[in-house]
């Protein structure tokens, strides 16, 4: 065995171009297949990090409209008293809390959790100790749960910070514990300070109110279809029991790491697709080399069996010739690996880090070494495969001694290698189709229309502090805060909302048409306090009627503003201007009357549909929270340091926070970060699939010509023009070519079905991208057959027939 090594390392030395091309196809394939490996066992194979996560599920409503609704409080009681099926029940929600440092008052990550959630995921702290049993009721003493990262930024990791108080948005808690330094929870983000949840306020009393989201411990022996099905009981039973408020209030109950890593799972499972094609094509682009090269050893191995090597001696010594290669490629691997996974981390985004605390020091682990090794075992095989199969399939070896067998073994292995070509131009054309219908995906997302003119909008969102309490103070300050940051050099207009536009739908709240009929249905809106600069900064599209002005405050009787969307749905037909909408009850507190229609601003994310929208006057419903946008006549970053000196200036207590630019937040958003991911790297595999695919064309019609070498000399002598040798080389690319093209655009549209979900926009069958995909193709394969072929032209008839 180690006489074999020496000569395959021999062999190998002898040979640098076949060797340093074989080992870096493979290591480029297999390095690409373990960096996305890793990224899949991080996600969707290593178990959460809790007690026994198999037994975790989410728990919450459900609507026609949102699948996965929020709890309200009063429900989320009803369930945890009414269920058999939970052995625990926790609701947590997020939010940000105002703190006060050296550098001014910060808005901080947060969340408010049951007195129980760290229990039922069986999370222990680090210090101090958990929550105690009904420690989140309102009479209750406040305290809170420091994480790792908390503890470590706010207060230095200081180990007397246990029974110490803290202020969070005016309110004292105590220190009860600090959370172990890999504790995560993704749904919530990274939250600093996990607090108990004390209900206060109308919204969190109220049943129609929902904001909660249940975590639950499934009993021993109960599946999560039996408890779906229980909760779905109970949800009907609170249904009759509150009609007005609980009417189509459903249930659902999932896997947790369902709800957590579902919607990145067809992403990484696409990407683990595209790396095993882009293996699969290294794979048989090694193999075709070494099926040429094994037929240029032909003599060679005629010599061998001639002095007595029997085919399993033969065989061994080439699988161990693979075995050296392979074994170099694997080591190479890992450190393409780890290059390709740093390179991978650089597409997550700062927002996208915080949802995605499972990637944190994501590297090489022993699970990726152990799945490098299974691909090296894969490929020896494969590569051990076919120069036995040479063996096993020639007659007597000692014809290789003879020139007359020469003809026959060679056309016979070259067909061997033109189908392998043809294999290997077809997974090439399965990722350039995937390629192009993702980048068309991710192209038609980012030109979705919006409703408004984006470019040249800064952003940012303010919280105010709690001593602005009564409405009064709140239109107070919001006023001297536009009348700020109008004044600013740069600064043509400005405009406040209660949530970010092109997020997510939701913050709805429920209508009734006055003198409509109606029978208790919910008929669901988005709902958006908004300043009556509002819809001038965006450049929003005014229909009919008018915007709203500054003097529209709680003085004044309500008004709104409606989308396009919510007319066609409930005023089809007619004209909206004047009509008045109110809550279910219709209470005269809730009467507004509607004085504009816009056209569709997209509150949702670029993927979703368009909701119906209503929009109030910010001065009629103010609010703590608002989003700054800024229409500005230069680089709207440029003006972002001056805003938020600016609103400091007016009053250091308000918390400014989450600057950037209005196309900033369209790129980045979760949706375009999906298509974007997908396109760039799928893109890149499939570039790298194009090189390789033409490299195994060029290898295979240059050995062809190799063989042909006497043919093409004899037809030289007899006359043969140039174009006619041309035609010749260029016609058996063409064929290999023409079949891999057709061959693969069939797998690629079966292969585009299967990603459907990452498609927007774009059918499977695209027939432009399918056709650009086959022309890419037909391009490099052109160029790869082109220097054979010149190659071919120039052969010297008299050296030709003299060559052996």
């Amino acid at each position: 065995m180690l006489g074999d090594i020496r000569h395959s390392l021999r062999q190998l030395v002898q040979n640098p171009g076949f060797a340093c091309v074989a080992i870096v196809v493979l290591a480029l394939g297999m390095g690409a297949s373990i960096a996305i490996f890793a990224f899949v066992q991080a996600t969707l194979i290593k178990p959460l990090p809790y007690l026994n996560p198999d037994r975790l599920v989410s728990a919450t409503e459900s609507v026609a409209m949102i699948p996965r609704a929020d709890l309200s409080y009063p429900d989320y009681l009803d369930w945890k008293n009414k269920n058999d099926v939970f052995q625990s029940l926790d609701v947590w929600d997020q939010r940000g809390y105002m703190l006060a440092t050296s550098s001014g008052v910060q808005l901080v990550p947060g969340a408010r959790v049951s007195d129980g959630f760290f229990k039922t995921l069986g999370v222990l702290p680090l210090i101090g100790r958990d929550f105690y049993a009904g420690e989140d009721l309102p009479a209750a003493p406040r305290t809170v749960m420091l994480s790792h990262a908390g503890w470590q930024k706010w207060f230095g990791g200081r180990p007397d910070v246990i029974g110490q108080a803290v202020t969070l948005s005016g309110d004292s808690y105590i220190v009860a514990g600090v959370l172990p330094r890999d504790f995560q929870f993704a749904l919530a983000g990274s939250p600093d300070f996990w607090a108990t949840l004390h209900v206060k306020g109308d919204c969190d009393l109220r049943r129609s109110c929902h904001g909660l989201n249940g975590v639950a411990r499934l009993k021993d022996g109960v599946s999560v279809d039996k408890a779906n099905a229980e909760m779905k009981v109970i949800a009907a039973q609170l249904e009759r029991q509150y009609p007005d408020s609980n009417r189509d209030q459903g249930a659902i109950v999932e896997p947790l790491r369902e709800v957590i890593v579902g919607q990145v799972r067809p992403l990484l499972l696409v990407l683990l697709a595209g790396a095993g094609l882009l293996l699969l094509i290294a794979c048989v682009n090694v193999s075709s080399l070494l099926v040429v090269r094994s037929e240029s050893r032909r003599r060679e191995i005629a010599v061998r069996s001639t002095l007595g090597a029997s085919h399993a001696r033969l065989i061994r010594q080439f699988a161990t010739e693979s075995f050296v290669l392979v074994l170099a490629a694997a080591v190479l691997s890992l450190g393409f690996a780890a290059l390709f996974v740093k390179a991978l981390l650089g597409f997550v985004t700062k927002d996208i880090q915080s949802y995605t605390p499972y990637l944190n020091g994501l590297g090489i682990n022993r699970y990726g070494v152990a799945f490098a090794v299974g691909l090296s075992l894969l490929s020896w095989f494969l590569f051990s495969l076919a120069p036995s199969l040479r063996l096993m399939f020639t007659g007597d070896l000692r014809d290789g001694l003879a020139e007359g067998g020469r003809a026959a073994s060679g056309r016979l292995w070259r067909r061997f290698a033109s189908h392998l070509v043809v294999v290997e131009i077809a997974l090439a054309v399965i990722l350039l189709a995937a390629a192009g219908l993702l980048t068309k995906s991710f192209y038609r997302l980012l030109h979705v229309q919006v409703g408004f003119q984006s470019d040249h909008l800064a952003t940012l969102q303010v919280a105010l502090p709690q001593n602005y309490a009564t409405d009064e103070q709140k239109v107070r300050i919001t006023r001297q805060l536009l009348s700020r940051l109008t004044s600013l050099p740069g600064v043509k207009s400005v405009g406040l909302t209660s949530r970010m536009p092109v997020t997510s739908n939701g913050n709805t709240t429920w209508i009734r048409l006055v003198g409509k009929p109606y029978h208790g249905e919910h008929n669901e809106v988005n709902e958006r306090d908004v300043s009556s600069e509002f819809f001038q900064t965006l450049q929003a599209r005014l229909l009919r009627g008018r915007y709203f002005t500054d003097a529209e405050d709680t003085s004044k009787p309500g008004v709104a503003v409606i989308n396009q969307a919510l007319a066609n749905v409930y005023f089809p037909g007619e004209d909206p201007i004047g009509k008045q909408i109110g809550d279910t009850a219709l209470s005269p507190k809730s009467l507004v009357e509607v004085i504009g229609v816009i056209d569709d601003i997209r509150e949702g994310s670029l993927e979703d549909k368009v909701w119906p929208a209503i929009y109030y006057p910010l001065n009629q419903s103010p609010d703590n929270f608002v989003t700054v946008f800024a229409r500005t006549d230069q680089d709207e970053r440029s003006v972002l340091p001056t805003m938020v000196a600016a609103i400091r200036g007016l009053d250091p207590s308000i918390a400014v926070f989450d600057e950037a630019t209005m196309s900033q937040r369209i790129y980045n958003s979760p949706s375009a970060y999906l298509h974007r991911t997908s396109a760039c790297l799928i893109g890149g595999f499939a570039a790298v699939a194009l090189v390789l695919g033409a490299v195994g064309l060029y290898g295979i019609v240059a050995y062809s010509v190799g063989q042909r070498t006497r043919e093409i000399g004899v037809r030289i002598a007899l006359g043969a023009q140039r174009a006619a040798v041309y035609q010749l080389v260029m016609k058996e690319a063409g064929k290999l070519t023409g079949s891999g093209i057709i061959f693969g655009l069939v797998l690629a549209v079966a292969a585009a079905a299967l990603m459907k979900k990452l498609l927007f926009g774009v059918p499977a069958w695209d027939i432009p991208t399918l056709l650009a995909a086959g022309g890419a193709l037909t391009i490099a394969a052109l160029l790869a057959s082109y220097f054979p072929a010149r190659r071919a032209v120039s052969v010297n008839p008299v050296d030709a027939l003299r060559a052996e």
